[in-house]
């Protein structure tokens, strides 16, 4: 009597799941605590934020679980759909009449009572992209300069468009972010040097070229010179951190929340956790952060190790990303670095990098389940060749 051979069901990655759930979590805690007395002053409900975020974490949580449901192959497929698309909406953005502009920037686009901000979508396209480019042409990438610099013109021009909005954080996140995956896939070290010099003085001309970007700068270097201009916010922010001391004044205790500290719930939302939760609170939540990372680079070395090399660099893109917006969101609240508006992944106030976040991760659980099942001749497993 013959058996039908059952296989046993491919489970997402428990681990990876779990930290950011956690992560996800303790983000709602946060920007619940961080936006309530901004929320009433402002908008005459103290739970307007919290409510806006769940909303956005229940489409984080559907973006994640889309992701998840799809073949990594169908990305490697549809790369550069994805990056024309978040391409032409970076164009739109800057439409006047468009794009939404908050602040002196224009990086929003309206979609009823929601906002879309396609730069978040644009580093999502181009790890989509520069992961497939890696798996086609990664041989000459690695003999010449030609294999580089094809694909640092596409990114070029999406950096041209991040900075015209203008959008200095997230161009310099993907800029790190190619160049880290660049550097994995096994780019000459000298080309790699040469390039990023070249990009430090560019960074340097672009700052001095704005004087709000040399005035952020001269305000990390000494905030207590202007304490009620360009240094007020930094200052700000290190009393939260020192108020936290060691295990904070408990959660929805933070004075600095209360129109001290702008931009509590978005790119600070660190400082005010830090304060209610103290130095022990801010350590754990950058373990989860470090633990979470080093996750997704141990499943892109489990699918380099399989011979599926798209999902690796896929890993490793979406690794480098999350790790590079973290600490500079976090090097920024503690003082390390020159204040600059990046979210704090997966924690941060704001739908589109929270949305595209989970999609992402939806991905990297999408490459650890399909580790799981026999490796299939298709495009995302084939090394360095032409398809």
């Amino acid at each position: 009597m013959n058996r039908a051979v059952s296989h046993p069901v491919a489970l997402p990655d428990l681990v990876l799941t779990s930290l950011a759930a956690c992560l996800l979590l303790a983000g709602l805690i946060a920007i619940t605590s961080a936006s309530v007395g901004y929320a009433e002053a402002h908008y005459g409900n103290m739970w307007y934020h919290a409510q806006r975020h769940g909303v956005y974490l229940a489409l984080a949580s559907i973006a994640g679980v889309v992701a998840y449901r799809v073949p990594v192959e169908f990305w490697y497929r549809t790369a550069w759909i994805w990056l024309l698309l978040s391409s032409l909406l970076l164009i739109l953005v800057l439409v006047p009449g468009v794009g939404r502009n908050v602040n002196g920037s224009q990086r929003w686009l309206a979609l009823g009572p929601l906002t879309l901000q396609p730069s978040e979508l644009a580093k999502a396209a181009m790890i989509l992209f520069v992961s497939g480019y890696l798996v086609r042409q990664g041989q000459v990438l690695r003999e010449s300069w030609r294999g580089f610099l094809r694909p640092m013109l596409v990114v070029a021009l999406v950096a041209v468009l991040l900075l015209a909005e203008p959008d200095f954080g997230a161009s310099v996140i993907m800029l790190a972010t190619v160049f880290g995956m660049l550097f994995l896939a096994g780019m000459r070290l000298g080309h790699l040097a040469v390039i990023m010099v070249v990009t430090v003085i560019l960074g340097g001309l672009l700052i001095q070229a704005a004087p709000y970007r040399l005035q952020r700068l001269i305000a990390y270097t000494d905030p207590w010179a202007d304490p009620y201009g360009a240094g007020f916010q930094l200052i700000q922010s290190l009393i939260a951190f020192g108020r936290g001391e060691w295990f904070g004044v408990g959660l929805g205790n933070s004075v600095q929340k209360l129109f001290y500290l702008p931009e509590a719930h978005t790119d600070f939302v660190f400082s005010i956790w830090a304060e209610e939760t103290g130095f022990v609170g801010a350590v754990a939540l950058i373990a989860i952060f470090l633990a979470l990372v080093l996750r997704i680079f141990h499943v892109g070395r489990q699918a380099k190790a399989a011979g599926r090399d798209y999902a690796a660099y896929l890993c490793y893109g979406i690794a480098i990303m999350f790790s590079g917006q973290a600490f500079v969101n976090m090097g920024v609240s503690a003082g390390l670095l020159p204040t600059k508006g990046l979210t704090l992944p997966l924690i941060s106030y704001g739908g589109s990098s929270l949305i595209t976040a989970c999609g992402l991760l939806g991905i990297v659980l999408r490459v650890a389940t399909e580790l799981q099942q026999p490796v299939k001749k298709t495009g995302q497993s084939r090394r360095g060749r032409s398809v």
